[in-house]
């Protein structure tokens, strides 16, 4: 192991370290304790998909609670007004300061986002079974600024980690969230099996699907679709280029994980006030609602969102006409495809039909866990964005580690 490898290993360690210590300081002002008790009692469904995504913060109230999910979410929204907006997307094509510029652009949107959810959650709490000790102004904008601070903190803490650890920070905060809570759920799990309320087989299904699905994971996301690209004779500064060639690679889930992130999060802001008021007013959710919530309602919405935003992402990442002007302006060709329109059009059919098959493989990874809780009830989130996380956030670690051991030691 080289020198770099070590010290990028260790940063990243410890920025996560410091990331879980966030985990456990609670906001200030509410009873801990009751919150648990009320947590358990109505814990599952989305509330414990963003349990298991934000590493256990909504649990236990801590300053990380929101996690990094609203930069991203605002990340999202500005690649889709960037479809319909050049002055955003030309952002992209200022060298290295229009990225950055987006970024900022990003972490403002998100500053927003979580202030008006953490105002939404200082009024629930307010009313939720002696949760909070004193209710009021100062009690909302402690939480409005703890929150907010929370995150803001955890997005500069990610960019740290892409800049000087290993692997990409926002998938290592999720990656540590997700594995920090799995070995509870499935502790928790064995315990049921001895109580007899879960029999060995059901536990033993729930281990061939995990090996399956980590095995469906693992393939799709090491998959490409390669399309041959011929480059005629050209002539450059440096010389002669002969013709070649090559193959123009194309992944078949291009959005990877953050089209599950974003469908979870919007429908925590649709559903979320639901919940609230049911524990505004100090009740269960009323079985009518909680058949809304479960199936099949809450499935059909988040598949539909899951596809919406492969799609948006897709065409973000993967303009086809920006492809065939790239390809024109290097002398590339795909064989029998005229260039320009032509070519732009055939791009655009077959990254769409990429795309549905990355949409239909997602929507089935996060429809699994829902299926699994109603007919084998099985109280963990298998597949999905736990296994989906871990898999790829251990693809991209391993690319990037290979590559620093390749790299000679300073």
């Amino acid at each position: 192991m080289n020198s770099e490898l070590a010290r990028r290993i260790a940063f990243t360690l410890g920025a996560l370290l410091i990331y879980r210590l966030g985990i456990h300081i609670p906001v200030p002002g509410i009873d801990l304790t009751a919150w648990m008790r009320i947590f358990d009692s109505q814990a599952g469904g989305l509330l414990g998909q963003l349990n298991v995504l934000s590493g256990g913060a909504v649990r236990s109230l801590g300053v990380f609670t929101m996690s990094i999910i609203p930069y991203i979410t605002a990340a999202t929204f500005l690649q889709l007004i960037s479809l319909v907006s050049r002055r955003l997307a030309a952002l992209w094509k200022e060298g290295e300061a229009g990225p950055r510029r987006f970024d900022q652009c990003a972490r403002y949107g998100a500053a927003l986002l979580t202030a008006m959810q953490a105002y939404g959650i200082a009024i629930g709490l307010e009313g939720t079974g002696g949760v909070v000790s004193e209710p009021g102004a100062l009690f909302r904008l402690t939480t409005v600024v703890t929150l907010t601070g929370g995150t803001l903190s955890l997005i500069w803490l990610s960019g740290q980690i892409t800049d000087r650890g290993i692997g990409n920070g926002i998938a290592l905060i999720l990656f540590a969230g997700v594995t920090t809570t799995l070995p509870g759920a499935v502790a928790g799990t064995l315990e049921l099996n001895r109580q007899g309320v879960i029999s060995s087989g059901v536990i033993a299904i729930s281990e061939l699907l995990t090996f399956a699905v980590v095995a469906l994971i693992v393939a799709v996301e090491r998959a490409r679709r390669r399309l041959p690209v011929r480059f005629a004779e050209r002539q450059t500064s440096a010389g002669t280029l002969p013709s070649q060639t090559t193959d123009l690679v194309l992944k078949l889930n291009p959005a990877g994980v953050m089209p599950v992130v974003m469908a979870s999060w919007v429908l925590s802001i649709v559903f979320a006030p639901l919940m609230l008021a049911a524990l505004y007013q100090g009740r269960r959710l009323p079985a009518g609602m909680i058949d809304v919530l479960g199936m099949p309602l809450h499935q059909l919405v988040y598949a539909a969102l899951i596809a919406l935003f492969v799609f948006v992402y897709t065409a973000f990442v993967s303009d086809p006409e920006q492809m065939a002007h790239r390809l024109t302006t290097h002398g590339g060709v795909i064989p029998n495809i005229a260039p320009g329109d032509a070519t732009a059009e055939h791009l655009d059919g077959l990254l769409t039909r990429v795309a549905a098959i990355g949409a239909v493989y997602l929507a089935f990874l996060m429809l699994l866990p829902e299926l699994l809780i109603t007919f084998l009830q099985v109280p963990f989130y298998l597949g999905g964005i736990p296994v989906l996380t871990l898999v790829c956030t251990t693809l991209d670690i391993e690319a990037q580690v290979r590559g620093l051991l390749e790299t000679p030691a300073r």
